[in-house]
């Protein structure tokens, strides 16, 4: 995965100061270029921004895996072992409320996987994941 590009990805917010707080102080996401509508986020390297609408944020129904209902759409970031592991007990401690709290994923299988799920204020679905072995990222 050398040289792999950065992402650019904007979501909606209801409230700009709430998702602010949450990304970076939370999550412990840098700032970067802001507007009185929009906010920038360095996400682990890629451009992440926050777009503030009253605009209904739409919400699909759970997809089934590995008998955990996931929450669709969703997006976030594969971390390294023990990253994910840092990152959640950080989460834990800042009492955030998991929609699927962090746990072993396929465990003994091809893409065994440290996975965790969790909502923004404005309700937008967010996956934090780390492989054991990260070359099992597209494994069968």
């Amino acid at each position: 995965m050398k040289n792999l590009q950065p992402f650019h990805l904007a979501i909606p917010v209801h409230d700009l100061n709430e998702a602010r707080v949450f990304y970076g102080e939370v999550l412990g996401l840098t700032e970067g270029r802001s507007s009185e509508k929009w906010v920038d986020f360095n996400f682990y390297g890629h451009q992440f921004v926050i777009h503030e609408t009253q605009e209904p944020i739409a919400k699909i129904t759970p997809n089934n895996v590995d008998g955990k209902s996931v929450p669709i759409p969703h997006f976030g970031v594969v971390l390294l072992w023990n990253d994910f592991h840092s990152l959640a007990e950080k989460l834990q401690q800042k009492k955030i409320k998991f929609e699927i709290s962090p746990y072993i994923r396929f465990k003994g299988k091809p893409g065994e996987q440290a996975t965790m799920f969790f909502y923004d204020p404005s309700h937008n679905a967010l996956e934090f994941k780390a492989f054991r072995d990260p070359e099992q990222l597209f494994a069968n």
